[in-house]
């Protein structure tokens, strides 16, 4: 069975945009560059066809990956999600146990994950560590610079 991707009505919409520019707008224009350099003649010294080509692989391959995510994505329903303990879509403030700096992030997909606005992935290292969390909990996380202590100060929505 395929893991299901949660995110949100927002995040969906978004991600279907961007595959429907892909197939309707990128796909003909790449199409339109090797028929162009096709007629340029022969093929076997044509840098400009190779370069097409490749660029139409990359594009299939990304637009057969966002088709899966669509196939795979579920809504989540922003209405029953709990605040008692960390979970998807939850906003988070963390505090620094060793220089007591904060931060705050909201848990997101994968995709919808963009770090400048404070959203982070629940499949990253301080996400996965903080799920099932409760605020007073002091969680352990192993990070790539090694293992960081965080205390939940607030979960919200």
């Amino acid at each position: 069975m395929a893991q299901a991707s949660y995110m949100t009505e927002e995040g969906l919409a978004k991600l279907k945009k961007e595959l429907e520019e892909l197939t309707t707008v990128e796909r003909p224009a790449i199409s339109q560059q090797i028929a162009e350099a096709r007629d340029k003649g022969d093929l076997s010294e044509n840098a400009e066809y190779d370069a097409a080509k490749e660029a139409q692989g990359l594009l299939e391959m990304r637009i057969a990956r966002m088709e899966d995510m669509v196939a795979k994505a579920r809504i989540i329903d922003e209405s029953k999600i709990d605040t008692s303990h960390v979970q998807i879509l939850n906003k988070v403030k963390i505090k620094n146990i060793k220089n007591s700096q904060q931060v705050e992030y909201t848990l997101v997909s994968e995709s919808e994950a963009d770090i400048k606005s404070g959203k982070i992935s629940v499949a990253t290292p301080i996400a996965k560590g903080l799920l099932g969390k409760e605020v007073g909990d002091v969680v352990e996380i192993k990070v790539p610079s090694g293992v960081m202590s965080f205390e939940i100060i607030k979960i919200s929505l």
